[in-house]
């Protein structure tokens, strides 16, 4: 098998924590990570937007996946996950506030189960099984903000 074919059966995923648990997202949709600097409230903003950042001379609005997702928990919030501009409603420069960012891991296309619950919201791409527990493959579906 060519490696090209090998790699188009695996996926390349970028580990994070949110609360109590493992998530991740495809890092072909990540731009950069970085460290939680000052945030700006934005007045009358939704919920989930934590507000917005200078980062290399681009507004960056920051939203907290915890309340997007409905996670239960309190975690760090150390990190901001970056997403790639050309993949963002509108072209927005958007991050997510996370725990802590773990690794980046290949998985095998095989190795991820279908999403649990079937509720028309395709914000869970996915399950990975570990040893003792679950990463949980989230689409960065809420780039919209």
């Amino acid at each position: 098998m060519s490696e090209t074919a090998a790699r188009s059966r695996t996926v390349q995923l970028l580990e994070f924590e949110l609360g109590d648990g493992t998530y991740a997202v495809d890092i072909a949709h990540v731009a950069e990570i970085v460290d939680v600097n000052e945030l700006t409230v934005v007045p009358n903003s939704p919920p989930h937007v934590e507000g917005v950042m200078d980062l290399r001379g681009k507004t960056t609005t920051i939203v907290d996946p915890t309340v997007v997702f409905g996670i239960d928990g309190e975690g760090a919030r150390k990190r901001i996950v970056v997403f790639d501009r050309e993949r963002t409603a509108d072209g927005k420069s958007v991050g997510w506030i996370v725990d802590e960012v773990e690794q980046v891991v290949e998985v095998a296309r095989d190795d991820v189960e279908s999403s649990p619950v079937d509720d028309g919201d395709d914000a869970v791409r996915g399950v990975i099984k570990r040893e003792d527990d679950f990463v949980i493959w989230v689409r960065p579906t809420v780039l919209d903000a």
